[in-house]
């Protein structure tokens, strides 16, 4: 990979506190290595905490961001995370967005649960934390325990164990761009 590879393009990180450090922390490197401003939007006012520590200031708060802003959206798991995410009105609309706007989207581990609510799934084949499997296949996804799947622009990984494949797919998904089929 090259340090121009994503020169100019801006991915959002959206995330609250209790997020998995490494799925935030890994994809954000692999992303600004790659040449890409990575910005971190959250409910949070002015910084989040993961489950073992990490701490990072908020960007820009998620009521205020727009999917238009951005070339790609990267969801970090984290059981504690995703499940306050999943309740915030403005994070499933601007996720929405995204598919709607056929822009790229990531998400591993638990961060599922947020494309379920923002009902953007239906159809997709997917992977996530296995304990995930019923909650997406209700929703009307296509489950499978793979380290990364790629699925017109939706890209999915199971567990911190699947960083590397995650964050090289992340990284290819954006290089490319919009993905029609990327849709709510």
């Amino acid at each position: 990979m090259t340090t121009t590879e994503l020169s100019g393009k801006r991915i959002a990180f959206l995330l609250t506190d209790g997020y998995e450090d490494s799925e935030l922390s890994s994809p954000w490197q692999a992303v600004t290595d790659a040449g890409a401003t990575a910005v971190l939007v959250s409910p949070a006012t002015e910084s989040v905490t993961g489950k073992k520590g990490h701490s990072q200031y908020v960007d820009l708060a998620v009521a205020d961001a727009k999917a238009a802003d951005f070339d790609a959206l990267v969801l970090p798991g984290g059981v504690v995370n995703a499940d306050h995410l999943r309740m915030d009105v403005d994070a499933i609309a601007f996720t929405r967005d995204f598919f709607d706007t056929h822009k790229p989207v990531s998400a591993i581990c638990h961060a599922a649960w947020i494309l379920i609510e923002a009902g953007v799934i239906k159809g997709r084949t997917l992977t996530s934390y296995p304990s995930l499997k019923t909650d997406l296949q209700n929703a009307g996804a296509t489950w499978v325990d793979e380290e990364v799947v790629v699925d017109q622009g939706l890209v999915s990984s199971r567990t911190p164990a699947d960083l590397p494949a995650f964050n090289a797919k992340v990284i290819e998904e954006v290089a490319e761009g919009a993905h029609s089929g990327q849709t709510t």
